[in-house]
């Protein structure tokens, strides 16, 4: 799928060449750039904000990287320097890198990562299908490149998934797909069909599951066991695979487009993929909450009571706070097994994406180490994340006369922040556990690394952010 990488120190050539470097003094072919830029009446130090192409038959791109710069920063600017080169659809490219050593094998890996994730196109039904990348030579430094190529593959998944039509992956393509991975890989897979559910009580996710016409929601629970783990993760995924509103239907503005509302699935499937590729030796839970919300006869409506698993009962005040009741009962299961740590991922609310726009996703949590932990770790994956508070006292806005809980509020106040006072309900004590609120899921135009709007964020921080916490 991803393209074949080939090193070598040798002079780079081929008809696409990306030219890479840290500074002034490091600069390649440095007499024909001169010409370049003064043809086109460009300063040298521009090179830092704007790649240089030459295109006379063969295509050269020079960019200057600089070291200072944010990981955020310096991936938006590869990618923008790899556009041209690969908008020719070209099989094979070359990457070449220059600087000390240690400056190289930081220009190689963040190229190889805008270079992967962005030379393979995602799934599309036009006749005229767009060609992939097939081969990169990277010049000047040779390095192990697995963990990266490992997160594209976790990216490119996550972002496949989210791209696919509805009547493409409804709960039942989608659990069929997730079995072919588990075989694939070697993952442990059981599933919690709704017969089962309602059997042990998950009354929270079956309220949501009950208006669809065909039983096929489940909750899928995917397991990885590396011999060498001593700790173990929960990641748990919102699948909602298309979102109708439930009978609080949503305008047709707002219903586009929420065929992606199963992202976070789609995004801890990818960052368990990665870490198997990647051989990471930590055990890792995946809990994917996989249905639909559909308006019918039999759909969950406002007013109505229902019991979670946990025992706790919620009025229902929205049909449309889905995300949440579905999440409910998964974080109940992984939490349950008593993990290290659990990490939600969800496009959970509307209120995140105005609170931040699209650029940044939010991080809430009952950890306050693992919150800053989680934000240091989006700078340097460049996925970057943004804290809110959850203090107790904003969950006196859930407070029933007539359950243990109300779902959300009519009004909408802070309802990012609420859903995480509600969602605590469902994670068992003293059980550390992050919630990501994927605002920056889609991003029109692209986003750091990533040039389609459909973003895969989540993956590559989750790599950064496992590694980093399994060392501590």
């Amino acid at each position: 799928m991803l393209a074949e990488l080939k090193q070598s120190r040798e002079k780079p050539e081929g008809a696409h060449v990306l030219f890479l470097f840290p500074d002034l003094e490091t600069i390649p072919e440095k007499a024909v750039l001169d010409r370049i830029m003064g043809r086109k009446q460009l300063e040298i130090a521009e090179l830092a904000e704007k790649p240089v192409v030459a295109d006379s038959g063969e295509m050269r791109v020079w960019v200057m990287v600089d070291p200072d710069k944010s990981e955020f920063e310096k991936a938006a600017l590869l990618r923008k320097a790899l556009e041209p080169i690969l908008e020719e659809e070209p099989a094979k490219i070359a990457i070449a890198v220059y600087g000390s050593e240690m400056e190289k094998g930081k220009l190689a890996e963040i190229a190889l990562y805008v270079a992967w994730i962005n030379g393979c196109p995602l799934s599309s039904r036009k006749r005229k299908q767009p060609k992939r990348l097939e081969e990169i030579e990277l010049f000047g430094f040779e390095g192990d490149f697995s963990e990266i190529r490992a997160a594209s593959l976790g990216n490119f998944l996550a972002r496949d998934l989210t791209a696919l039509p509805p009547n493409e992956l409804t709960p039942g393509i989608y659990r069929e797909k997730i079995a072919r991975l588990a075989r694939n890989h070697g993952w442990t897979l059981a599933e919690y069909n709704l017969d089962r559910l309602h059997e042990m009580g998950a009354g929270a996710f079956c309220a949501v599951a009950q208006g669809s016409l065909v039983d096929d929601a489940a909750i899928v629970h995917l397991a990885y066991r590396p011999e060498s783990a001593k700790k173990r993760v929960s990641l748990v995924g919102k699948g909602i695979c298309f979102d109708t509103g439930g009978h609080n239907l949503k305008p047709a503005r707002y219903m586009h487009g929420m065929h992606e509302d199963m992202n976070g699935s789609a995004v801890a499937l990818g960052i368990l993929l990665a870490a198997s590729e990647a051989k990471l030796g930590i055990a890792i839970d995946c809990w994917l909450a996989i249905a639909q919300n559909h308006i019918s006869p039999k759909a969950y409506k406002q007013n109505d009571v229902v019991t979670a698993l946990n025992g706790t009962t919620i009025e229902i005040v929205h049909t449309d706070a889905e995300g949440r009741m579905v999440l409910a009962d998964a974080l109940t299961l992984a939490s349950r097994e008593r993990p290290d740590i659990v990490i939600d991922f969800a496009t959970l609310t509307g209120s995140m994406a105005v609170a931040l726009g699209a650029r940044y996703s939010g991080v809430l949590g009952n950890s306050e180490k693992l919150l800053e932990m989680a934000v240091a770790c989006g700078k340097s994956s460049g996925e970057r994340l943004c804290v809110f508070p959850s203090d107790a006292d904003y969950g006196k806005d859930l407070e029933s006369d007539v359950a243990d809980i109300r779902q959300c509020t009519l009004e909408g106040d802070a309802d990012h922040i609420l859903a995480v006072r509600f969602l605590d309900k469902f994670v068992e004590k003293d059980v550390p556990w992050l919630h990501l609120d994927l605002s920056a899921g889609n991003c029109k135009g692209g986003l750091g690394a990533v040039s389609t709007d459909i973003t895969g964020f989540g993956v590559k921080w989750g790599m950064v952010f496992l590694r980093s916490w399994a060392n501590q």
